[in-house]
């Protein structure tokens, strides 16, 4: 007669092990992801922050932000009234996007954006990469709003 516990602890093993096995799958694979699309992303980024900066000067009807690559890669924008600058850094090898912003409060961080991979479906094969911040994925346009709204020396949200 086979004693039950003994069966039930090498399942509960066989479930763990499975259970780990996946984990270390899904994180091979969603960072291989995250690796290959960064660049896409920051072309992304960079092109989203572009277009929120051309369309803040349409709007204005005056040369109110100004925008710009380094050399390096990095995007500049800055305030011209306010003397403030915001610097937006890729680091490809960390996956990490941060935003630096003069017009912020002394005590207020830097945001610190990651990239990437997860699954979006039931097959494996199913993955995409997102911006992530906090565990929360990121709405980039709603960011560099609030970043711009900042910059220029409004609240980082419109008042209701």
């Amino acid at each position: 007669m086979r004693d039950e516990s003994t069966k039930q602890a090498a399942q509960e093993y066989l479930a763990a092990k499975l259970t780990e096995e996946e984990q270390i799958y899904e994180q091979k694979h969603n960072m291989a992801l995250a690796v290959a699309r960064s660049p896409l992303v920051w072309k992304s980024v960079k092109d989203a922050i572009f277009e929120k900066f051309r369309e803040w000067n349409a709007v204005t009807q005056e040369e109110t932000l100004t925008c710009k690559e380094t050399a390096i890669g990095d995007i500049r924008v800055w305030c011209a009234a306010r003397s403030k600058q915001m610097t937006v850094h890729y680091d490809s090898k960390k996956l990490l996007i941060t935003v630096k912003n003069t017009g912020r409060l002394e005590h207020e961080k830097d945001v610190i954006l990651h990239i990437e991979g997860y699954r979006t479906g039931s097959d494996r094969a199913d993955r995409d990469v997102h911006l992530v911040r906090n565990e929360q994925p990121v709405n980039i346009d709603m960011l560099i709003v609030g970043e711009l709204r900042v910059l220029t020396g409004l609240s980082r949200q419109r008042k209701a």
